[in-house]
């Protein structure tokens, strides 16, 4: 387990919730679509609309210290609340309030360009994370640490996923954040990168102010958090001991749904 909290508060939302509209296409047979439509178009044109609660009644508090587990299940709404939390998505109820910087890093293809060089793509990475604690000395070093040697200088389109993942986590790593949200980025990397990629990362996240870790790895989440919630259908159902959240959500995996 990493550092205990303090008492500042680096991000506080309270009462978080968003919808997403959807469209229903029930199925019907063409004579019925045909009459349906031509005794009332707009009626037929506007039915099938709902209203999705992706997130609901969401609060939670971070401090400076704390490292959270995310989980859930596939659909629970963690990406969506993170996405919330950082900036990208406005929720339409509650009220947000952060402190200082918040990087979020959710897919490490975000921001790449095929065509580019990976060296090319590394200043684009850099630009999309927020240029002002990337130094020339430490985009050269995390270069560097990817181990990509004259492959930084071949298209990226070339590159194998693990190459990819290479890139994208070395510079990713290579500075800190008030708080900093993690979401699956381990996905792609390969075997021995992946083992030297996790001890960089955990000395980021020791550095870091704040941490929210999104995993389906119940092991790592053990490893380096002091905090977990679970979520499921878009609000909390857990927020506790690290240990006692894994458990929490081993023995409820089965009931715990997507939307």
């Amino acid at each position: 387990m990493l550092s205990t909290s303090t008492s500042k508060t680096l991000l506080k939302a309270e009462a978080l919730g968003l919808d997403y509209p959807i469209r229903l296409y029930p199925h019907h047979g063409l004579r019925d679509t045909f009459v349906q439509l031509a005794k009332a178009p707009f009626d037929y044109l506007t039915r099938g609309q709902e209203v999705l609660p992706v997130i609901r009644q969401v609060s939670l508090e971070l401090k400076t210290g704390d490292r959270l587990g995310l989980l859930g299940v596939n659909g629970a709404g963690k990406t969506t609340l993170c996405r919330i939390l950082c900036g990208m998505l406005k929720p339409g109820k509650g009220k947000l309030t952060t402190h200082g910087h918040v990087e979020a890093i959710f897919d490490t293809s975000n921001g790449i360009m095929p065509e580019l060089t990976g060296r090319e793509n590394a200043e684009l990475l850099v630009a999309l994370l927020g240029s002002a604690g990337f130094t020339p000395a430490i985009v050269e070093e995390a270069l560097a640490f990817s181990e990509l040697g004259v492959f930084l200088d071949a298209p990226f389109k070339t590159y194998s996923k693990g190459m990819q993942a290479r890139l994208a986590l070395s510079l990713i790593s290579a500075t800190t954040s008030d708080v900093l949200i993690l979401d699956e980025v381990f996905d792609g990397a390969d075997l021995f990168f992946r083992e030297k990629i996790a001890l960089r990362m955990r000395q980021k996240i020791e550095r870091s102010g704040a941490v929210i870790f999104v995993s389906h790895g119940p092991e790592q989440v053990l490893d380096l958090c002091n905090r977990v919630i679970v979520m499921d259908k878009g609000t909390i159902t857990f927020d506790g001991a690290p240990a006692a959240g894994i458990d929490f959500y081993r023995k409820n995996s089965g009931t715990l749904v997507s939307h």
